[in-house]
Formats: C-alpha cells, structure tokens, sequence
C-alpha cells in the first residue's frame, strides 16, 4: 500500500460524518430539500455521494492495467473543456487546484480547450508527453476525445472524468465518471415549473451545447417528467443557447418574438437564465411575474435571482470536483476497487430556502 493517504474525505459541514472513502462507499443523505437527490443546506458547497452508490460496477487496477503510485510524487494532468468564463468552469478549476495543493499533489498540470475539442485532444497528449501519469478529464463531448483517450491507454494511465459522461467504456477507456444526474436535475426542474405555472401554460427550453450528455438529458428528464405531471403544459420552443449568456438572450429574445405568450422558461444552465431575464426585462415582461424561469446550475448570481424574485427555482450542478476526483483517483491507485459511475447529490434553491444558501453558491 502506498503512503500518500492524506487525502480528506469530502465532508457535510455541520454532519457528524459522510464517508471515510466517498469514491469507494455510499453516504447516508440527510433530509432532501425539495426533490429527489437534494441534500440538506448548509453544506458549504461540498459534493456529496448519493446513497446506492456503491452497488453498481467497479474498477480495480488489475481491470485497467495500471501500477499502484504515490501521487504526492506523481505528474497529475486536469483538461478543462471550456473558457473560465462560465462561473461554473471558474469553480470547478479552483477546486481541482485547491485540492491537488491540500493533498500534496507536488506536479499538477492544468489546460484548458476553450470549447475546441481538436484542442482538448492535443492538450490531454501534451500532457501525457510531459509525463503525466494520471488524468482528470472535464470532456468537452461525449463523443470525439478517442485520440486522448487511446493515448492514455497505451500507457495504461488512469483517467477519471468529471461532470460530462463519455461514450466510452467504464474501466477500459477510462476509469471512472464523476457527476450529477442530469436527467434528475431535467425532472427537478419539470416539477418546479409545473408547480410555478399551475400545472398549465407555454415553455420554452433553452439547450445547452449538442454533442454531450448533459443537454440530451435535462432535456430528456425535463420533457419526459413534464408530460406525466403536467400535460396541460405546453413546450413551444427548443433552441440552444449554447451555455452562454449572450447567446440565452439572443435566443430568448427570438423565442419572445415568436411566441409572445410565453409564460415559463427553463433554462439548461444558469448563463443562459441569466440571459434570459434580459430578453425578458427588454421585452417588458417581469420575470418571476409574467413569465417563471428556471434553470440548472446554482450560481451564485442565479440563486440571487431566487431570493429577488426573478427566478422561481434553481436546481443545483455541484462543480467541486476536487476533493472527490482525488479521492477517487488514489483510492484506485492505492489497489482499492472504485465505482464505474459516481453520481453525486444537488441540493435545489427555492424561494423557501436561497436567502439562507447564496453564500454557499459559487
């Protein structure tokens, strides 16, 4: 067994405890806050495991072909997949740095593809040319990374992906994901709409960027649980805004065109929510009054638009991979099985409870 076990577990601020290995066992969770997956406020933004985790499949080193290694002496390589201009991609990067320093990871390389998969891919190999010996990956898509991906298993290095699944195979392509549910977070976010609309009324979705996981299923999960609650609401619309706030306002100000009576916008990242109450605003409508948004993400400006009214509901996206991915990441190192698949827990942000939980947005 390696010595590099300083790694601390991802904790519940205020719980007695969680884990003492979240990669490798499932957490208890406390009282949901609205919702299935949620997890109680006051959590300080820490990930949490969700319970049942621990049943599905595993990967050990003897799977995948790898070495036991100390990662305090090891080169650890993270791709980001998109600029840091998006708050979440901003948090999700600090807290891969912030842990790799709290954990005594001595050489940690970091890239960033600016939303160009072709980049990614040369980034992922330049890293592993500078003799990375363990990759964390934010894919860009689901699909396309092959190139990286065959680069790291023809030296059999480990690889975990976070918060964007690949179209891949768990313990062969790489080792592990890490994320949300994300067709949870698309029935979350149904269920507050419905509830905000009355059960009746016109939506529209703004889509995150084609390609990946997490649009097709909050997608899925939004139109699939909207029809089985609330079929008396109407979806008009589907258009991308592409995860971006210029380009939610863009298109809700299309959307606003063509369909004036609108009444409910779900947006598939905070960005574009934001976006969209621009349009709104400029368009005359009062958002939280004439037409209830809601959207995907938690970011701190967005769970302000909770509390002022603005926003009717925001389901969270945790991106503080950090602590996890390197849980995980030397668990597996160490010789322990880790799970295929770690799903993680996202609280949801009402009128009832984002006053008390803005602090803890990023």
């Amino acid at each position: 067994m390696v010595a590099f076990r300083s790694l601390r577990p991802v904790r519940l601020a205020g719980a007695a405890a969680l884990c003492a290995t979240l990669a490798l066992s499932a957490c208890t969770k406390s009282e949901d806050t609205g919702g299935g997956g949620g997890s109680t406020p006051g959590t300080g933004g820490a990930q949490v495991a969700q319970t049942g985790a621990a049943d599905g499949p595993t990967c050990d080193l003897e799977q995948y072909g790898a070495e036991e290694l100390d990662l305090s002496n090891a080169v650890v390589g993270f791709s980001q997949s998109e600029k840091e201009a998006n708050p979440f991609r901003i948090a999700e990067t600090e807290s891969i740095k912030a842990e790799a320093a709290a954990v005594g990871v001595k050489n940690l390389l970091t890239t960033n593809a600016n939303s160009q998969l072709n980049k990614q891919i040369s980034d992922i190999q330049d890293m592993i040319n500078k003799g990375a010996q363990a990759l964390i990956v934010a894919p860009l898509n689901s699909d396309g990374l092959e190139p990286a991906l065959d680069a790291a298993r023809a030296k059999n290095i480990p690889v975990i992906t976070v918060d964007r699944k690949l179209n891949a195979e768990p313990c062969q392509d790489y080792v592990s994901f890490l994320g949300s549910d994300f067709v949870e977070q698309g029935k979350r976010a149904a269920q507050e709409m419905a509830e905000a609309l009355g059960n009746k009324g016109k939506v529209a979705i703004l889509l995150g960027t084609s390609g990946n996981n997490v649009t097709t299923d909050r997608t899925n999960g939004f139109v699939d649980e909207m029809a089985k609650i609330a079929p008396d609401v109407e979806i008009i619309a589907q258009q991308t805004g592409e995860f971006a706030r210029d380009k939610g306002q863009q298109v809700m100000e299309q959307i606003i065109q063509a369909q004036p009576d609108i009444n409910g916008v779900y947006a598939e990242n905070d960005e574009m929510a934001l976006g969209a109450l621009v349009a709104l605003r400029s368009a005359g409508k009062v958002p939280g009054q004439d037409v209830q948004v809601v959207s995907v993400d938690g970011t701190r400006g967005a769970v302000q638009k909770v509390v002022d009214g603005e926003m009717y509901a925001v389901v969270e996206s945790n991106p503080r991979f950090g602590p996890l991915a390197f849980e995980t990441l030397q668990t597996f190192l160490s010789g322990e099985p880790v799970q295929q698949d770690i799903v993680i827990s996202d609280k949801l942000y009402t009128k009832e409870n984002a006053a008390d939980e803005v602090g803890n947005a990023y």
